[in-house]
């Protein structure tokens, strides 16, 4: 007999409070006399944030990177929007919206022109981690987004824990793809840029539909009591819901590769020791690409014929391989 009452106490604990409605408004949605201010705060602080972000990616920096997912204040529209859609505020939702498309331009523009100044020998599209981890997001990237975003929406129902909202911050990127997306136009890399705007595109849909539902439950929705604003945001969260799934299709794409690549790399350095077996060569690396296998070793004498190894590959990879052998001769001296 006492579940039900434990279970009210519960959500009204973990629920929106209905007394921080006024103040959870106000700090939501850029309206009122202050709008022209929180708009030009609101700019400022991207447009530091995209230059800390652009410099931070090119020079490989990670604590860069990390302080300007610090300053960058772009979730805060992207949860009004999201906050909006709950409550079936259509007006509210495409002002938010507008405001993400403006923040997103901006931060683009800006990081593409610092692309240009700077000079083609300090920017490195391949070998940059910065630059390669956001270019090719998979399933990883979503769960991931989608648990910040729940995250996000949580805490700022909430001002006693308003401090935790950097490290969401930190967790869902955003300002760092879209200065990789104008970095790599900057230099007509558009599969880079293509790759980082996915990435963004996940993060963006993800804060949305996490935060959504969240604010959906904790009974942030129940302000939306007409049929027509419940039609409202009923057909929001099925335009947000069916972007992510089409979302998911590339990302899905992209984490399959990314196994299969892993395994034929397993399989291909299993091959390899094989070979090397009973000479005094090791593999330093092995890597598999399409139909071509690159084997670095390092050692001293004579090897098996290199068919051989072609020959294993493509027995274990189940297809033509060409094999390319880099050498690196090492020589062991004793002091005795």
């Amino acid at each position: 007999m006492q579940s039900t009452p434990d279970a009210r106490t519960l959500a009204r604990r973990v629920g929106f409070d209905p007394a921080y409605l006024e103040a959870f408004q106000a700090k939501m949605f850029i309206e009122g006399p202050k709008s022209a201010r929180r708009l030009t705060n609101f700019f400022v602080l991207l447009l530091l944030a995209t230059v800390i972000a652009t410099f931070g990616v090119l020079s490989d920096s990670t604590a860069t990177v990390i302080g300007a997912m610090i300053v960058a204040p772009l979730m805060g529209p992207i949860m009004a929007t999201a906050a909006a859609i709950v409550m079936g505020s259509a007006q509210r939702a495409l002002r938010g919206l507008g405001l993400v498309a403006a923040g997103v331009a901006a931060t683009i523009f800006l990081s593409w022109l610092l692309g240009l100044l700077m000079p083609n020998v300090a920017i490195s599209i391949d070998y940059n981690s910065q630059i390669t981890s956001r270019v090719a997001p998979g399933l990883i990237a979503l769960i991931t987004a989608l648990a910040s975003g729940a995250a996000g929406a949580y805490i700022i129902m909430r001002e006693e824990i308003a401090d935790s909202m950097g490290g969401v911050a930190i967790a869902i990127s955003l300002v760092p793809p879209l200065c990789v997306v104008g970095i790599g136009l900057s230099q007509g890399r558009w599969d880079a840029a293509s790759g980082a705007m996915l990435l963004f595109l996940t993060n963006f849909l993800a804060i949305l539909l996490a935060g959504g539902l969240v604010f959906l439950v904790s009974g942030l929705g129940r302000l939306a009591i007409s049929d027509q604003l419940v039609r409202t945001r009923r057909n929001a969260f099925l335009v947000v819901i069916v972007a992510t799934l089409l979302v998911a299709v590339p990302l899905s794409i992209t984490s399959y590769q990314v196994v299969v690549g892993a395994l034929e790399n397993r399989t291909a350095i299993s091959v390899a020791d094989e070979w090397l077996a009973d000479t005094s060569y090791q593999a330093v690396s092995v890597a598999v690409e399409d139909e071509q296998v690159a084997v670095t070793v390092e050692g001293q004498g004579d090897l098996r014929p290199l068919r051989q190894l072609a020959s294993q590959l493509a027995q274990r990879l189940e297809r033509p391989i060409w094999v390319k052998l880099r050498i690196v001769p090492s020589q062991v001296e004793s002091s005795d």
